[in-house]
């Protein structure tokens, strides 16, 4: 018996929690994982807390303030993660006719309860950074000195949150035939009879059976919560202690996370409706890699991440640099 190339979605993963269960049913993975990351990112603040990162000679932290700071940060995020989202990526324009709905939890056809469907990263970062800047000049904190805690404790926490998308079985990758490519059950199917897509089932030991099928793409969630969690968070953490100047850790979150999701969003397949924003050939094919010269809304905005996480840490090099001449 020859052996799948290929991981078949766990049946037993459900959007939510308790799926057919009278109001359990409402719980949801994804939502479960933003606690989870809110959480860490917490626990990882109060870690740099008491090793004296965020104390300056007016005032020692408290608990409180590392709470208040977080909880300022969340409230920017979701409602920036949010709106960004529906401006960015969607393109049916029904946000910009009814803007009320951008915050309805409910199905505007069916009524069913489906959480802030759509949620965009570069939209929480901007509302994220947009409240930690509002708390730090309210409680007259060092900007950069909290940030670059925040900085530090964001990836981990991130972690979650696409993990989350995979247990949702979203944002999923572009086709592949490497063995660890799943099939998710909303991705767009094939036609079988297409001679491309028989060779492609050949290759990974996929029996054909019906007319239309279903291949395995990167789990590009899991790609995500690996070099943009994981592997960035632990640079950070252990680059903590040895920060140049306040802001260093900032800018190298930018530039990193930029860097990182570049290149993973060449396995991650963009929005059917939206496509490239910059393409070799018209009509280039989403479900796999054609050219690296395609380019998606992701792609775009990490290029930006990238030269602001540059040209932040350009800026406040020079400023330190500045202020040390003048003391001395």
């Amino acid at each position: 018996m020859e052996t799948l190339l290929y991981i078949d979605y766990p049946s037993w993963i459900h959007p939510e929690i308790f799926p057919g269960v009278p109001l359990l049913g409402l719980i949801r993975w994804y939502g479960l994982m933003y606690i989870f990351a809110f959480a860490t990112a917490y626990y990882l603040l109060l870690r740099q807390m008491k090793e004296g990162a965020l104390n300056s000679p007016e005032k020692k932290v408290t608990e409180d303030d590392v709470f208040s700071f977080l909880a300022t940060g969340i409230i920017f995020l979701l409602v920036g993660a949010r709106v960004f989202s529906t401006l960015v990526y969607d393109t049916s324009g029904i946000y910009r006719e009814k803007p009320w709905l951008i915050f309805w939890p409910f199905d505007t056809k069916t009524g069913v309860f489906t959480g802030l469907a759509g949620m965009s990263y570069h939209g929480g970062f901007i509302g994220g950074l947009l409240g930690l800047i509002f708390w730090c000049r309210k409680h007259k904190a060092n900007l950069w000195k909290w940030v670059d805690c925040m900085s530090v404790a964001i990836p981990f926490g991130y972690t979650f949150g696409r993990i989350g998308n995979f247990m949702n079985g979203e944002l999923y990758g572009r086709i592949t035939t490497v063995p660890w490519g799943v099939i998710f059950p909303r991705a767009e199917k094939f036609s079988s009879s297409i001679e491309w897509v028989k060779n492609f089932a050949a290759e990974i030991n996929m029996e054909v059976t019906t007319k239309i099928i279903n291949l395995p793409r990167h789990p590009s969630q899991l790609y995500e919560a690996l070099f943009e969690g994981i592997v960035l968070g632990i640079i950070l953490w252990f680059i903590r202690k040895k920060k140049p100047f306040d802001g260093f850790l900032t800018a190298v979150y930018c530039t990193g996370y930029g860097f990182f999701r570049f290149f993973i969003e060449y396995f991650r397949e963009p929005d059917a409706d939206i496509g490239y924003r910059f393409a070799k050939e018209e009509g280039a094919a989403l479900y796999t890699n054609t050219s690296l010269l395609n380019i998606s809304t992701g792609q775009v905005l990490c290029f930006g991440m990238i030269a602001a996480g540059i040209t932040l840490g350009i800026v406040l090099y020079i400023r330190n640099r500045r202020l040390k001449s003048k003391s001395e």
